[in-house]
């Protein structure tokens, strides 16, 4: 693939999928399915309710998510990977296997420097 640096598109790929929950939520919801909030916020420990509605209304913003809302008391929400979205995930997979084989690196490379 010819690349031109001055036309770089990973800027606007990363300001989609930036940040330390973007990618959990999209990973959680490729295998998960369609999950509601409660679920959703169950399979992503360590998120506050305010930073995973804020995560979800930006990816939905992009098309990468839809919301379908239940008109129901109590209020039913529902989320899932949009068919674009699911054009994500071989991207997704290959950051989590680099970002393994990172650490990986890493680890080794400590132990071969303190021996």
């Amino acid at each position: 693939m010819d690349m031109q640096p001055e036309l770089c598109r990973v800027e606007d790929a990363l300001g989609i999928l930036v940040g330390k929950w973007k990618p959990v939520i999209l990973l959680t919801l490729l295998q998960g399915g369609t999950l509601r909030f409660s679920e959703l916020k169950r399979r992503v420990p360590g998120i506050t309710q305010k930073m995973l509605t804020n995560q979800l209304r930006e990816l939905e913003e992009e098309d990468i998510i839809a919301r379908k809302v239940y008109p129901q008391v109590p209020p039913k929400v529902e989320y899932s990977i949009t068919e674009y979205g699911k054009s994500l995930e071989p991207i997704l997979v290959a950051m989590h296997e680099w970002g393994t084989a990172h650490t990986l690196h890493k680890i080794q490379k400590r132990k071969q420097s303190s021996v």
